[in-house]
């Protein structure tokens, strides 16, 4: 199978790079030449090619960059795809795209997904192999796709490794608010703090701990992929923000009266998403 892939950092890269394992013919597009390069160096792709060739021998094409990249890039490539080609967005929110598109006469042509799967790492050096191997992956709208795209999109999900649920994309995006691009942001703003605060380098270096790393380790994330998330879905991540400030305030309240049961309550409360996340890790054990 012809599989174009258009972006090759980190979540193009290594869909490219297991497809390819599979025996896939995958085709490379980046408006990046140092992008370009680096995935024919690390053997990504099988070939790279213009975005107007690519669109001629493709049976499926995947968009792996930016959001607005795709909502700008989305209209025009359903308009030049035959109806026998599968077009497939993996962005972290789906509502503005899904609209971009609603009214096309390709609709069924493009299935709108989410794999939930990425490292704070960027650029097709970030491309890792099994990235998606044991994880969810997400389609919205999928009664406005063609039976047979629904089916490509969702067998080449289950090629990676993936398994696919479906959602609504307003309810994709407000989810992903609180579990995806909060944290995102909390860890953004952590390393801001720091930085700004704690003005020796050397010294953050020497004290940070572990714990430290693990919290800010998103703060190396790339800004020209999150702030379009941001932006596409400013309404969810205010509300999102809103309420965690709220909690934020609450605890610094209860540290500045010396409150030790309000805090220890907070605490308790917050350590029962330890039970949760085991739970989700036990299942994909028991499915792989």
């Amino acid at each position: 199978m012809n599989v174009t892939i258009v972006g090759l950092g980190l979540i193009g890269g290594s869909i490219a790079l297991d497809l390819k394992a599979l025996g896939h013919n995958i085709i490379g597009v980046d408006n990046s030449k140092k992008h370009i390069e680096q995935a024919l160096d690390l053997e990504l792709v099988s070939e790279v090619s213009s975005l107007g060739d690519a669109l001629q021998m493709s049976d499926i094409i995947f968009l792996a960059i930016p959001i607005n990249g795709i909502k700008k890039a989305l209209p025009g490539i359903l308009d030049k795809i035959s109806y026998k080609t599968t077009v497939i967005d993996v962005g972290s929110t789906k509502s503005s795209i899904c609209k971009k598109v609603e009214k096309h006469e390709k609709r069924g042509s493009f299935v709108a997904a989410h794999p939930l799967a990425g490292t704070e790492y960027s650029g097709p050096k970030a491309a890792l192999k099994d990235l998606f191997k044991g994880k969810s992956n997400i389609i919205c709208e999928e009664h406005k796709c063609d039976e047979k795209s629904l089916e490509k999109a969702i067998e080449i999900f289950n090629q990676l490794g993936m398994t696919t649920m479906f959602m609504n994309p307003e309810d994709h995006d407000k989810h992903m608010a609180y579990v995806s691009h909060l944290s995102h942001i909390s860890s953004f703003m952590l390393g801001q703090t720091v930085l700004e605060i704690e003005k020796d380098e050397k010294q953050i270096f020497n004290l940070a701990s572990t714990g430290f790393e693990s919290t800010v380790r998103l703060a190396k994330s790339s800004a020209d992929t999150w702030v379009p998330i941001f932006e596409n879905n400013k309404e969810n991540i205010s509300d999102a923000l809103e309420q965690y400030i709220e909690y934020l305030n609450q605890f610094k309240k209860a540290i500045d009266r010396g409150d030790r049961e309000k805090m220890h309550e907070m605490i308790q409360n917050a350590n029962n998403i330890r039970r949760i996340l085991l739970g989700m890790k036990l299942n994909v054990m028991k499915l792989s």
